[in-house]
């Protein structure tokens, strides 16, 4: 049986591969974890240090705290194979700078809800979604 340090220590070396893998670490990248029935689930966020603006960078759903982490470990380390990219330019409300943001995502749907996630959808005006050409 596990002991819960155990689960703690698991968790906290996951969660520092996954920064490492992405090379974001620290207030960049927040790990939300949420109860959801019988199943937990995480948000990986991103925050841009330049406009202090956060995105989704994915969810993902699991048994537990490590089983999800190690789900969202994979994700990150196929990812690019996986998805596209695309580049979204926006504006929020009250500003004058337009800025520009890039998603991986299955869709172009999918990359504006990661743009939207945790906000209200009046705040950003999106002036562009284009997917980006493979390399």
């Amino acid at each position: 049986m596990e002991s819960k340090t155990d689960v703690h220590v698991e968790s906290a070396r996951i969660q520092k591969q996954i920064e490492n893998h992405l090379g974001i670490s620290g207030s960049s990248l927040l790990f939300e974890f949420r109860q959801m029935d019988d199943k937990v689930r995480l948000d990986l966020i991103t925050v841009n240090p330049r406009h202090h603006q956060s995105f989704l960078f994915h969810t993902e759903t699991g048994y537990d705290r490590v089983d999800v982490l190690r789900k969202m470990l994979e994700y990150v380390q196929n990812y690019r194979d996986k998805e596209s990219s695309f580049t979204i330019q926006w504006m929020s409300r009250g500003d004058k700078e337009l800025n520009t943001s890039y998603f991986r995502a299955r869709n172009m749907y999918e990359a504006l809800d990661k743009l939207y996630f945790g906000r209200d959808m009046n705040t950003i005006t999106v002036f562009s979604v284009v997917m980006n050409p493979v390399s």
